[in-house]
């Protein structure tokens, strides 16, 4: 445990098109060295082309995806009798956020699109869809965490 002071955890305002808190921790993620407006014009392109091609609002696919990315467990490495044990663990309310909002980006970047726009809507319809990226990993982490339950009772 770190001696220093507990982080405070800021508030975010609520995005400008939307009102929506996750869509602007979404907008934060996918922002590079400050450009606030470069990410804005990102996520309410592809917003624009999710509304186009499923015909279906872009706010009810991006909640959609979230909810599909959010992780329910996870592994963390604990030194136990001189070995290394992956020990699963529940995932916070708060970290389930960042890590969805993390892996839609990652997943996204990795994408064959030519313009980010195109990827990250082409990410979220497919996270929206339970298939994508960012959906396997978040079942790659599920799948360590059942494969570890042996070393649950490691958690405290």
């Amino acid at each position: 445990m770190g001696r220093r002071r507990q982080a405070e955890v800021r508030e975010l305002r609520p995005d400008i098109v939307y009102g929506d808190m996750l869509v602007t921790a979404f907008i934060n993620k996918i922002m590079r060295r400050g450009s606030k407006s470069m990410a804005n014009r990102v996520f309410y392109g592809a917003c624009q082309l999710i509304k186009e091609k499923a015909s279906q609002e872009p706010l009810a696919i991006f909640h959609k995806a979230v909810e599909n990315v959010r992780p329910r467990m996870e592994v963390r490495s604990r030194r136990i009798g001189g070995q290394n044990v992956q020990v699963p663990y529940e995932v916070r309310p708060r970290r389930q956020q960042h890590l969805a909002l993390a892996w839609l980006r990652d997943a996204a970047g990795s994408r064959p699109e030519p313009t980010a726009v195109q990827r990250i809507a082409g990410e979220l319809l497919d996270a929206s869809q339970g298939k994508g990226g960012a959906v396997k990993k978040r079942e790659d982490a599920q799948k360590m965490a059942d494969a570890s339950r042996a070393y649950a009772h490691y958690r405290w």
